[in-house]
């Protein structure tokens, strides 16, 4: 063993040695993979905080993760490697009976049945008694972390094997100083280990600032930034903006039922360049009393897969082509405001509509418009207006297609 340096004392003025601990080689073949609970977004023995704006759809989402976990089934686009695991949800906002809609809802929609769940699937909320502090923080005390919780909670999740431990939110699960960096540090790293020794994956819902509330990234996390710092992914949730809308096709009414994902610290895993789209569709739950029957029930959200447009579906190069001879022979403009605009020429090739209300096929049209003008099928020129009598841009044929 290597040699560290002794310290001089303690406060008790006992001596301490440290030593060193030298690196033993070995054949890399030999080291033990890393073990994904799901996808290569939760490990089984780290952190994974999953960061949101208020009602953005993170709790409907972990739903979602969880029975695609407890099933094994592919929902969300994420394999469950190894099969059905066991997940334990512990909500600290919502109550039982909304947790219950929540699930149903979604299990209604993906045909899950009590059999395909089988057991595995464990829910707990603050609301019906089942607290949760891991700690508290006290001016005459200091930070307290609550060891028999602690203890109790990794014998429990041993006990029931559990995979997944999933805590919404992050905040309520203690009475800590959320700015101090030093107090969410010591509670992280306690979560950290309660996930290491009972050996299943912990998640933690975590809120963002009011300062980013525009655009949410991991910095965007409220309270110290100790918390993102301790997990090995961190999954953000961002809504669909207004430019997102307009670009896809999606009325402004419509758009807050999408939102999208990506992680935005994942050190363990490859990156992704793009983010996983959702849409929230309504499920009724057929639950409404006798005497209100006409109505349904309550109409609950559940997350499915989304892909965004794609604005070259069916367009052939024949298309292309056909657009070029259109532009040739005419003088079209450049911004869709003004007459005639070039994307009247993709219009009228394709079948598509320019009018003000036809949202979706004005965001295809703007999108292969882009894509051809930067590939250099088209190309902007600016030159004299004769009717403005100034310059304006003009769209004009750029090279052939091969």
């Amino acid at each position: 063993m290597g040699r560290g340096r002794q310290s001089r004392t303690t406060a008790n003025d006992e001596p301490v040695r440290v030593v060193a601990t030298p690196y033993e080689w070995c054949d890399p073949r030999t080291i033990k993979p890393r073990e994904w609970v799901y996808g290569r977004s939760i490990q089984r023995g780290h952190l994974r905080a999953v960061v949101a704006q208020g009602a953005a759809g993170k709790t409907i989402l972990s739903v979602a993760e969880a029975l695609a976990m407890v099933t094994g089934r592919n929902l969300l686009g994420q394999d469950v490697p190894g099969g059905p695991k066991r997940v334990w949800l512990w909500n600290l906002e919502d109550d039982r009976e909304e947790l219950s809609r929540i699930i149903q809802a979604a299990c209604k929609h993906w045909g899950i049945t009590a059999a395909d769940i089988g057991g595995r699937l464990f829910v707990d909320s603050a609301l019906d008694g089942a607290i949760l502090k891991l700690a508290t923080s006290t001016a005459a005390e200091g930070l307290v972390i609550n060891r028999p919780l602690v203890g109790a909670l990794t014998d429990e999740l041993l006990a029931r094997g559990v995979d997944y431990f999933h805590v919404d939110p992050f905040v309520s699960s203690h009475a800590a100083n959320e700015s101090d960096n030093m107090e969410i540090d010591a509670i992280a790293k306690e979560w950290a280990l309660v996930g290491k020794n009972a050996k299943c994956g912990i998640g933690l819902a975590h809120h963002v600032s009011k300062a980013g509330a525009a655009e949410a990234t991991a910095l965007s996390a409220r309270g110290a930034v100790a918390l993102i710092n301790a997990c090995r992914s961190v999954l953000v949730l961002n809504r669909m903006t207004e430019d997102e809308a307009k670009k896809y096709g999606i009325e402004q009414e419509r758009r807050r039922r999408y939102f999208r994902t990506y992680d935005d610290k994942n050190n363990r895993a490859p990156p992704s360049d793009d983010s996983d789209w959702f849409r929230m569709v309504s499920v009724s739950l057929d639950n409404a009393a006798p005497d209100d029957a006409d109505t349904g029930g309550d109409n609950m959200g559940v997350v499915v897969p989304w892909s965004p447009p794609d604005a070259f579906e069916g367009v052939t190069v024949d298309h292309l082509r056909r657009v070029q001879a259109l532009i040739a022979d005419g003088e079209y403009k450049d911004h869709p405001t003004s007459k005639p605009w070039a994307g009247e020429a993709i219009a009228e090739v394709l079948g598509l509509s320019t009018e003000k209300g036809a949202v979706a096929d004005r965001a295809k049209i703007t999108g292969i418009l882009k894509t051809w003008i930067d590939n250099g099928a088209l190309k902007r020129v600016q030159k004299r207006d004769p009717q403005k009598r100034e310059d304006r841009w003009y769209v004009e044929v750029g090279e052939a297609p091969l």
